[in-house]
């Protein structure tokens, strides 16, 4: 058994940003990838800020992209692992002991009713696993406030004591944290004990070069879950912020990253995130994964669209999933390709029933329509030949059965493979939606 110990420690402030997703994503990699454990830490000290809405955000994110934790609290209040559940606003009695320890060893001082380290002037070597050998001259580095004058801790003290109270072997967090390495450095030599090792992968940057920021187009992971990405998707693509297989390829299953993943393999430059990229991503998720896995997802849509209830044809949706999925990018596309399997209420393009709904174009359904009653064999395959029999028969190209039928069956001139929707769809319903544009739009 490893013992490797990482930790995700996110402040609780309304939302799940991009860059803090993909640092808990690196973080579960490498313990999985080590036999490991990821210890979850809510950093809460600040009640300003905080609330249990936000905490919660937290753990919907986590748990929807499938990063789950070995210690700390649980998305149902529970704790996992020997101790915890580690909110840093219920561990001020730990923080106050070794601020009294570095007090009494002369290593602090108070100053104005705070409390502040004496910070070394030496300079500081930071063999980092991601950015290398990194230097800082602390020789000018004022003397850091640990405690506030209303007796509250400051980050860099809680940080450094719950690394060393939680037996962290290895800090990966984002490079905006390099800087705070050395004052981390400096408390954990005072207070006697060993630092983990530090790995501060690249940011995240915009298209345009920019740092990402928390008001930016796709920088919350719950924008990803409204829209009906996969998560399986969104995963994927924040592995390869920062970390590839070094084979050119871009679809990777989750359990080979695993296998590959390492520290040394991230990328020293910052990621650039490209929101059309996860959007194409997206799609090839949404045409491989099994269908149970869209389920789910078609499921919640529907229901919210007031189009299926409690209870539902599972075989049925299975099948309309199957056939549709490849015009989805998004899950929020789902319902509006699946509600027309459900509703005999839908309305018809206009555009595509005044160039197909011509007279010509409604004999050519109403021949149809006479061939398909008399069908025994309503799979796709046998319906293919049936149109084409017809089309001979009558020396027409089959396309003037299939843009008529397609729009009586669905209203729309553009959808799934026809042969295939004809069969889910079933002869019943079929013959009915025939009759009824025949008798909506014959003239």
């Amino acid at each position: 058994m490893s013992d490797v110990r990482v930790r995700f420690a996110p402040s609780p402030t309304g939302l799940l940003h991009i860059g803090g997703a993909r640092t808990a994503l690196f973080n579960w990699l490498y313990a999985r990838h080590t036999g490991g454990k990821l210890i979850l830490r809510i950093e809460d000290t600040d009640a300003a800020r905080n609330s249990p809405e936000a905490v919660a955000i937290i753990f919907q994110g986590l748990t929807w992209l499938g990063l789950n934790w070995d210690e700390g609290p649980q998305a149902d209040g529970t704790s996992k692992g020997d101790k915890g559940p580690y909110f840093q606003s219920q561990r001020r009695d730990i923080y106050q002991k070794y601020v009294a320890q570095l007090l009494s060893a002369g290593k602090a001082y108070e100053h104005e009713g705070a409390v502040k380290f004496k910070t070394p002037r030496t300079p500081a070597v930071i063999p980092d696993l991601v950015c290398g050998e990194v230097t800082f001259d602390r020789t000018t580095d004022p003397d850091l406030v640990i405690q506030r004058k209303d007796g509250s801790p400051v980050f860099h003290l809680v940080n450094v004591v719950d690394d060393l109270e939680m037996a962290i072997t290895h800090v990966i967090r984002g490079e905006d944290h390099l800087s705070n390495t050395p004052k981390h450095l400096a408390l954990f030599e005072a207070l006697g004990a060993q630092p983990p090792r530090y790995g501060h992968i690249p940011l995240i940057l915009n298209v345009n070069g920019s740092k990402m920021s928390k008001r930016d187009e796709g920088a919350s992971i719950g924008e990803y879950i409204a829209q009906g990405y996969l998560p399986e998707a969104v995963r994927n693509y924040l592995c390869l912020l920062g970390w590839s297989p070094k084979e050119n390829r871009e679809v990777i299953d989750i359990a080979e990253v695993v296998e590959k993943f390492d520290l040394p393999q991230i990328n020293r430059a910052n990621a650039r995130f490209d929101l059309n990229k996860l959007f194409w991503l997206n799609g090839e998720y949404m045409r491989s994964v099994p269908v149970e896995r869209i389920e789910p997802l078609a499921i919640q849509l529907l229901r919210e669209a007031g189009t299926i209830g409690e209870t539902h044809d599972a075989a049925y949706l299975r099948a309309a999933i199957s056939i549709v999925r490849e015009k989805v990018k998004l899950g929020k596309e789902l319902a509006d390709w699946l509600i027309p399997f459900y509703t005999e209420d839908y309305a018809f393009d206009p555009a595509a029933v005044g160039k197909v709904f011509t007279a010509e174009g409604l004999a050519n359904l109403e021949e149809l329509r006479k061939s398909l009653a008399d069908a025994a064999d309503f799979g796709a395959a046998a319906l293919e030949e049936r149109f084409k029999t017809l089309a001979a028969t009558h020396g027409k190209k089959i396309g003037a059965y299939i843009h008529p039928v397609r729009l009586a069956v669905s209203g729309r001139s553009v959808g799934p493979s026809l042969y295939h929707l004809l069969e889910v769809l079933g002869k019943g319903r079929v013959l009915a939606r025939t009759d009824r544009a025949l008798e909506k739009f014959r003239k």
